[in-house]
């Protein structure tokens, strides 16, 4: 998939954030972008951006989760472009909150968003991509699915979750013309945190013991935002895992994100404890 002219791109979570700057990144290279999410005004709107003919963009607005949004999803793709050449796997959130207590319930709706439907979507694509020969899954995962923080167990287990799909993923379908990539973002400055603390609304008002350590946690948010990156940043790592040759099995950005992957990969468990461990 070496170029993106006329390519069929879906992208999910594409009202917002990573997955709104994939799809404007995308379809100014003369893809065609499939927007799905579940805020129907936006990506409407989107897509009347891109394109106002409507010829190269569909919206199809839906829940993830929900079995048949997803299907409604590829079926509107393959009745308007007849293939689906690239599946960018971006939609997804943060629970916050200890282990401890947050609700066995709310851990369980979050793997069902940033896995499970995750899987579902993909299963259902793979076979078109079989069938014509070739396509390409990029799957959004996170530094945090390598350096687990706390109080972000719930959200950097699921992101861990997708490391392992995407490593698998990728030797089962190379032999059929598929390539599966990973991207590693960092702190990014988008919606996401808010949408994360809105998501854990109630655990945090029952943090009990700690609630001290909630305060520290977005201290440590705070003192990472001058490193920012920006959300068209992970959408540049998006268009070359959709348009190397020979892509990567992972990228990473910005610059903390590879600095940290480093780290990781050099430092002792005991001194990446230190560095995450709470504070107050």
């Amino acid at each position: 998939m070496p170029a993106l002219a006329d390519q069929v791109v879906l992208v999910t979570g594409a009202s917002s954030g990573i997955g709104e700057a994939t799809a404007r990144r995308l379809g100014r290279r003369g893809a065609r972008i499939v927007l799905f999410a579940r805020r129907a005004d936006r990506i409407e709107a989107l897509a009347h951006e891109l394109d106002p003919t409507g010829v190269r963009t569909v919206a199809v607005a839906g829940n993830l989760t929900n079995a048949i949004d997803r299907q409604r999803l590829v079926a509107a793709a393959l009745e308007k472009f007849g293939r689906i050449d690239a599946l960018v796997n971006n939609a997804g959130y943060g629970t916050r909150g200890a282990v401890e207590t947050v609700p066995v319930e709310l851990i369980r709706r979050n793997f069902e968003t940033n896995v499970f439907s995750l899987i579902a979507l993909t299963q259902l694509v793979v076979p078109q991509m079989r069938a014509q020969g070739a396509g390409r899954i990029v799957n959004i995962g996170s530094v945090a699915g390598r350096i687990a923080r706390p109080m972000s167990s719930v959200y950097d287990s699921t992101k861990h979750a997708l490391e392992a799909i995407t490593d698998g993923l990728r030797g089962e379908l190379r032999p059929f013309g598929i390539g599966v990539v990973l991207i590693r973002p960092g702190l990014i400055l988008t919606e996401f945190v808010q949408s994360a603390d809105r998501a854990s609304q109630t655990v945090v008002e029952t943090a009990g013991p700690y609630a001290p350590y909630f305060a520290g946690y977005h201290r440590g948010y705070d003192r990472l935002r001058p490193y920012a990156g920006t959300a068209d940043d992970i959408a540049c790592l998006v268009e070359k895992a959709l348009t190397a040759s020979r892509p990567k099995a992972h990228y990473a950005g910005p610059i903390h994100a590879k600095l940290f992957l480093l780290l990781k990969w050099l430092l002792p468990a005991r001194v990446i404890d230190h560095f995450v461990r709470l504070r107050r």
